[in-house]
């Protein structure tokens, strides 16, 4: 029997951005249950009080979207009795290993040269339309284990924003969830508490000068406009949510159906 949890986000100490996804609308006036849908940024500095609470919510599989690169930088999640992990990186491990060098140890006008003039919005803008058209077999393998069994679920990334968020939408687009309330939990990653704390090699004033963190702000912050790059690239390519579902992820009415009863009130 799944726990049913406060709607309330709980304090963990060593996770950022970690929140139920419960009570968002579809459109046929369902709400998503509590206590089913997970998500956060990295697990792998959860302190002994945060594994306890997440052990709490009975969760049965965590899904960690992070590459190699990442789990070398931050580490391994820590375990939790019971649960199954299932890592499904959304991006390859070399991908752009060169540029977040740049980005931890580059000098303001590197950056600049890089990041300004709208770049490092495009970059991501571009990076989420990849994620929709390339990783489809991916999203699909999280819908058919959530489908299955894999409930409550918990998704993340690194910093719980981009990948972690993508997934999360697209569980709730196959859900019916209301578009403008899917948006809404995607931008609750810009909370001041929620956010990934930006990491530079360097500790001097310089290194973290508003300038600096001006030109990075658009790679560590949650915007409309990268959610609705996705959204457009699937009725791009698709021509509707539908459409996207059936032929891109192989997510029959049946499994849809299933994924409601799972998930939804």
């Amino acid at each position: 029997m799944t726990q049913q949890v406060p709607s309330t986000e709980p304090e963990l100490a060593g996770v950022r951005n970690f929140r139920d996804v419960g009570g968002l609308p579809t459109e046929d006036g369902r709400r998503v249950r509590y206590g089913v849908l997970f998500r956060s940024g990295h697990l792998a500095h959860a302190t002994e009080q945060d594994a306890s609470l997440l052990t709490s919510l009975g969760l049965h599989t965590i899904f960690d979207f992070r590459n190699a690169a990442d789990q070398k930088l931050e580490g391994p999640d820590v375990e939790l009795p019971g649960v199954r992990n299932v890592n499904l990186p959304l991006t390859d491990p070399a991908h752009g290993a060169e540029f977040w060098t740049m980005v931890r140890d580059g000098e303001t006008d590197q950056l600049r040269e890089i990041l300004g003039d709208g770049k490092a919005a495009n970059r991501m803008i571009t990076s989420y339309r990849q994620i929709i058209k390339e990783r489809t077999a991916e999203h699909s393998q999280v819908l058919h284990s959530i489908a299955e069994d894999s409930v409550p679920v918990l998704m993340h990334c690194a910093a719980g924003k981009d990948r972690a968020g993508l997934s999360i939408a697209v569980t709730l687009l196959a859900l019916g969830v209301e578009r403008e309330a899917i948006l809404a939990d995607y931008l609750k990653s810009n909370a001041k508490h929620r956010r990934y704390k930006v990491r530079r090699t360097s500790s001097s004033a310089s290194a973290y000068s508003p300038e600096v963190m001006e030109l990075l702000s658009p790679l560590f912050g949650a915007r409309a406009e990268y959610l609705t790059a996705a959204f457009e690239t699937i009725e791009d390519k698709w021509g509707s949510v539908e459409a996207y579902l059936e032929q891109g992820l192989g997510i029959t009415p049946e499994i849809r159906e299933r994924l409601r009863e799972r998930l939804l009130d």
